[in-house]
Parts: structure tokens; sequence; C-alpha cells
């Protein structure tokens, strides 16, 4: 072959790694592939999937080239699909190839399901009827395919009978296509009686769906005011047009409650995307997204990068959630991310929180999002009555810390045989453990961070970087036994002064990281629903949506914690979980209070929540935002710096300072050693970069990086495009 015929046959492949750009390979002679073909090709010693891109090849002696390995049998990543990873790639400054890793991470789906064989009835009749043989032929009557287990489970026989049968050729062998991960959803199977304001939104979003058109609408409704049956609608609409829909959640592996409502409203579940789904079944659904046998995903945020066929509808739920921002090799927010994802697939996007971001509130008042208010609860439920505890006036009795204002309400809703809730924003029995006699505390040896009392499993722990250790009989500074002391509370602690009050109340601990995982969580949130339980004590994935009809008595132990730091966001976010966790309150009608504890009963956050005029809040907050030129009125980004010994991140960090290009519009503030200066045994300083709206953030950080000192030894520099989290 002559070197313009191998050039011919150069294509670009975007492989899983932090490269800048796809590198070239050669198409053997007997392979054929196009843009969008996962393949596999030799990358070092070893082998890896990629997707044959768009890009030019490189200039290269064509004769150098590796050639592509194999081209999998699997549906093409569409052009649309591949210019959204280029757009991440750009907007967040990562690597092209870690941004497709993120759509290869289920390899053993790249080549088909294998077909299953079945039995199939024919028209010949078994030599001697039996009453167990009767029951298989009149199972199997409908003529449809069925295995062998499968047959003899429905008929109640033993296989040996179905096998017996098959013998005598009665039944035929035939090979069936993979069973789909879940049934095709039925738009009209359990459509909700919507009244009034619910009504004209759901009208509103199912012309949208139905048009199929670019657009965002943002569902700005109270806790309770059937948000989820609202945008049902769409979903309905988008699944009659034959598009495949996506439902992002914050807390997929939490919402059973979410799973159960999409099946009485479809008629069957969506399909599941997070990472606790088994490796076998994650392969299933990327699969069968890839053909369009999948219909809908409800997924977390990494649902996002699935190889959808035809996407027609995105739903972001909870949007104001900080769940939906990654913080790991490619730094992403998920509801921006689909925003864009939806502009270059020209169809609709909805956006659903009871308390919305201020970004997107600013968008729907400046016009470029619709904005559909729900300012009443279903069925005219009331919403909680909301009030503050001033712990100045009505302190806890000395070692607690509940009021005695708070008890009494959890008294008389016990008499009541309805439920109470305490949420504390802290896992573990206590934040902090000490020695009384020298003053130890226990810190975590590679973060700069407290370890956390954990009773219930008796070790100390890092909520940083997992690490565990045992908790000491002895304080291991001074040796002195039984002098360690628990510092402040945690929902281990709050349970045990709840039960010292309440001895006879059943009462659950909800925390992300309690012992049975995912699965234990799911089912006493069920059994909460199911009203088995008095007195639940939560962190803050008991504000995640779930609806807990007999829960009458929300009661906050910290309101302070989040305002209590430097964070530019402390506010909204304070305002957005409280918000949330009262509103668990009273979800069916029954007359319901929510109680927070505060040091600051005067605060603008504390106000708001309890005259529910979230429209101050708004005003307030937004007019600080734009005083200050912060998001969305001005632009952050974050740059984050870290070694394994503190001089070589600092010594990085402000090369990077003195290399950063002047500009009007564009500052670099810091260095700074981050909040956690400690991490996982890294050594961490920020800069942050504030610019103007209208700023080219992106180019000016790419000149910054080019210009600044090179990555030498253990340095690592992560840029963090509209940060959310600033430790």
């Amino acid at each position: 072959m002559n070197e313009d015929s191998l050039k011919s046959r150069a294509v670009p492949v975007l492989v899983p790694m932090p490269a800048e750009r796809p590198y070239s390979y050669l198409v053997p002679e007997h392979m054929s592939v196009q843009p969008g073909s996962i393949v596999r090709v030799p990358l070092g010693p070893r082998e890896v999937a990629g997707i044959v891109w768009d890009t030019a090849v490189d200039q290269v002696d064509p004769r150098k080239l590796r050639p592509i390995s194999q081209v999998f049998d699997c549906p093409l990543i569409d052009a649309k699909t591949r210019r959204f990873v280029d757009w991440v790639a750009s907007y967040t400054l990562s690597p092209p190839g870690m941004v497709a890793r993120m759509l290869l991470r289920a390899p053993e789906a790249f080549d088909p399901q294998p077909w299953t064989e079945a039995l199939k009835r024919t028209e010949r009749l078994p030599d001697r009827m039996t009453a167990a043989r009767e029951r298989v032929l009149e199972m199997a009557a409908d003529g449809l395919a069925w295995t062998r287990s499968g047959l003899a489970h429905a008929a109640g026989v033993s296989s040996t009978v179905v096998e017996g049968l098959k013998a005598q050729g009665v039944f035929e062998t035939v090979m069936v296509p993979p069973r789909p991960v879940v049934a095709e959803p039925d738009p009209s199977y359990g459509r909700a009686e919507l009244t009034g304001d619910q009504a004209a939104a759901a009208e509103t979003l199912r012309e949208q769906a139905e048009g199929g058109i670019f657009g965002v609408t943002l569902i700005d409704g109270v806790t309770g005011s059937g948000k989820t049956e609202v945008y049902f609608e769409a979903v309905a609409a988008a699944i009659k047009r034959g598009h495949q829909v996506l439902i992002l959640l914050p807390e997929i592996a939490l919402t059973q409650a979410f799973l159960d409502r999409f099946h009485d409203r479809f008629g069957t579940k969506p399909a599941e995307w997070h990472s606790d789904l088994p490796p076998r079944m994650r392969e299933k659904v990327w699969r069968q997204v890839a053909e369009g046998t999948v219909r809908v995903v409800a997924g977390a945020r990494s649902a996002l990068f699935l190889p959808f066929n035809d996407l027609g509808l995105i739903v972001v739920d909870e949007e104001h959630d900080p769940a939906y921002k990654q913080e790991d090799r490619v730094f992403y927010n998920a509801r921006d991310m689909a925003v864009v994802r939806a502009h270059i697939g020209g169809f609709p996007v909805v956006l659903a929180s009871a308390t919305p971001s201020v970004e997107s509130r600013v968008n729907a008042e400046q016009g470029r999002y619709a904005r559909a208010v729900l300012p009443g609860r279903f069925a005219d439920a009331a919403l909680p009555h909301l009030a503050t505890i001033d712990m100045r006036r009505a302190p806890p009795a000395r070692g607690g810390f509940l009021s005695p204002v708070l008890l009494a309400k959890m008294r008389e809703t016990l008499e009541r045989k309805e439920q109470s809730l305490l949420f504390l924003n802290r896992r573990g029995y206590a934040p902090l453990t000490l020695c009384r006699v020298c003053g130890h505390r226990f810190g975590c040896p590679v973060c700069s961070s407290w370890l956390v009392e954990h009773r219930f499993r008796g070790q100390l722990v890092c909520h940083h970087c997992g690490h565990t250790e045992k908790r000491p009989e002895a304080c291991p500074e001074c040796g002195t036994l039984d002098h360690l002391v628990a510092c402040g509370p945690g929902v281990e602690r709050i349970a045990e002064e709840v039960v010292a009050h309440f001895p006879d109340a059943r009462t659950i601990v909800l925390s992300s990281d309690m012992l049975g995982g995912v699965k234990r969580l799911r089912l006493e949130l069920e059994a909460i629903s199911k009203g088995e339980a008095d007195i639940v004590i939560g962190t803050q994935l008991v504000a995640k949506g779930h609806n807990f009809p007999n829960m009458t008595l929300v009661g906050v132990v910290d309101a302070d914690l989040g305002l209590a730091n430097g964070d530019p966001r402390a506010a909204e976010r304070t305002f957005q979980l409280l918000s949330q966790v009262t509103g668990r309150a009273g979800r069916t009608g029954k007359k319901s209070l929510g109680l927070l504890q505060t040091f600051q009963p005067d605060h603008p956050v504390m106000r708001a929540i309890v005259s529910g005029d979230s429209e101050a809040f708004y005003d307030r907050e937004i007019t600080e935002r734009e005083k200050a030129h912060l998001p969305p009125f001005g632009r952050l980004a974050g740059i984050i710096v870290s070694a394994a010994t503190r001089p070589e991140a600092e010594s990085h960090a402000r090369g990077l300072r003195k290399a950063a290009p002047d500009s009007r519009d564009i500052h670099v503030l810091g260095p700074a050693e981050a909040p956690l200066a400690l991490l996982n045994g890294r050594h961490r300083f920020r800069l942050l970069v504030q610019g103007e709206k209208r700023s080219d953030m992106q180019a000016y950080i790419k000149a910054l990086l080019a210009a600044g000192p090179k990555i030498r030894g253990s340095v690592r520099v992560q840029v963090d495009i509209d940060p959310q989290s600033f430790l």
C-alpha cells in the first residue's frame, strides 16, 4: 500500500486518557469505521476502547501508525453526543479523552448481548397426556417462546416434564433476543388529575415536548406542590413522539419513592443509572440505551453521558442540589451541562425545585428560561407552620442539644401517634474527640480535618478521605484511660439523647454512611413512609424529596451550621436545605410544624424561612450577588494546586499567580492555603479567578497555565470552572 493510500485510511481516535487531542490510527483494509465507531486500539503496551472522532488526523508518517485492532458491533456515538463531549471538554478545560471516558464506562456492553435459547410450541402432541403435561401445553398455547425454567415455573411442574415434551417434538428450540431491562412505559397508563396551576404548567411542558425544540422551563413550586406529576406530562409527550427521556435525580440510589411514583404513572419503572448499580445491569442499561430499547432513564449526574439513541427531553429534578456538581477529574455541573446537551440536541429541558438556584431564578427573570410557578400544595394541603427557637432564651439541659421547646412538641406529636423528624447535617456521634487531660485532638493523619466518632461502629472516621481507626480506650498522647470526650453533636449523639427522653418511641437514624448501605436506607425509608417509626433523626439525605405521610413535626437541631463559613453560597445553601427539610412535614394535609433551633433568629435566612417569604430572600440574595459581581452576574473559577509537600504546592501556586496575564475584566486572587489544606496526604493551595460576565475565562486560564511554571514532581493542577465548593 502506497503512502497516499495509507493516509486515506488514517483516522483520529479519542482514547479515555488525559490527552489533549485524538490519536491517529490506521484502519486495516478488511475493516470499515466512521466517526462515532467504538473501536479497540493499542495504547502503549495495552489495548483500550476509543471512539473514532471528527478532527483531522495528525501530520505523521502513516507507516508509523498502529492499526485499529477491532471495531465493536455497537451503535455509533452520534454526532450530537460527540459535539457535546467537545463542548464539555472546552468549557471545563478538561482533556477530551477524560470526558469521552465517561461515555465508555461499560466496556462489556460494546459487544451485543447474547440471544437466549427458548422453547416454542409445535403442532405435535405428546404420546401420552398427563395432568402436568396438560398444564405445560395450556401455558404455552399462546404461541410465545418460553425459557425452560420459566415455562416449568409458570406451569408448576419440574423441568423434566418440559424436557420430555421437547424430546417428543412438542416444543422446538428458538433463539430470542435479550429481555429489556424494563418494560416500555405507557404514557396513558395512570394519568393524574391536575388542577389549576398544575394543569396550566403541564400543558406548557406538554406543548414544548411535542414541539421538539430547545427551551428551558423552570418549575418553581413549594414542597408537595406536585412538580413531579407536572413534569411527568412532558415525559409522556416525549415518549408518545418516540423519543428517549432522561430524568436526573441528585440521589437516585435513595429515591425508591420516585421510582414507585413513576411506575404508578407509566405502568413500569424507568431504567436506573447510578454508582450502586451492579456491573451486569450497568452493561445492559448502557447497551439498551444505545440501541433505543430503554425509553426512560432515571439517573445520577453520570447518566448525562449515556449514549442515547434519540434523546428528546431532559428533566433535572431538585435542580439546586449541590450533588449535581462533580469535583473529580472532570469538574462539571450536571444541571448546566444538561441545558447544553438539550441545546445541542434541539429539544426541551425541565428544571424543577422548591428552592431554585439563584442562577436559575435570574435566568428566568431575564427571560432566558420560562418559569412555571406552583404556589400551593397538592390537594390544598397546608404548608407547615414555621418558627425559630432562640437557643439563647430556651437552651438545652446541660449535656444536651435539644431545647425544652422542641422536646415538648415532640412529646405532643408522639401522643397524637404522628411522626417527628430531627435534622442535623453532621454524620456520626460527634465531630471531634479530645482528651480531657492533655487536650489531644484526634485528627486525620492525611487530611487537615478532625476524625468523627461513629459510636455505633466503634470507629473514628475521616469524612474526606475515608481513613478509619478504632476508638482507643486510652489517649495515645498521654496514655490516660477513660478520659476521651466527644465534643459537639452528630446524628448518633442526638439519637442517644432522644432515646433518653423517649425510651418507648421507635427511633431510626438515617445517614449515608450507616452500616447496610443503600439497601438498608431504602428499607428504612419505606418503613418510615408506612408509619413504622415515631422519631427519625437524619442528615441531609432526608431532604431529598421523600414523602412521609404521617410526618407532622420537623426540628432542625442546628440551623446555623451552614452559615458558619466563608462560602459565598452559604446563605443560599442554608435557605435551600432548611426549606427542603421543613417541607417534609404535613405533605398529606395534616397540621404540621417546623422548628429551627438557632442562635441567630434575626438572620435574613431564618426570617425568610419562617415568614414563608422566599421572594424577599431571593431579591436580597440576587442584589448582593449583583453588587459583588458574583455568579450569575460575574464569573468564577478555582485553580487548585496540590502536591506531596507544602513547599512544592505553595511554590507552584505562587508561580501561577506571577504568570497571570494582565486583564481589565479578570482578576486573580491568592494563592491561599485551602480551608481543607491537607487532603488524602496532599497539601493544597487555591487561586480564585474572578471575571466579568462576558469575560473569556477559559482563554484567560489557558494563557495563565501556559505561562506558568511547568508541572514537575508530585504537583497537580485542577481547574474548577463555576465552583460550588470553596474547601
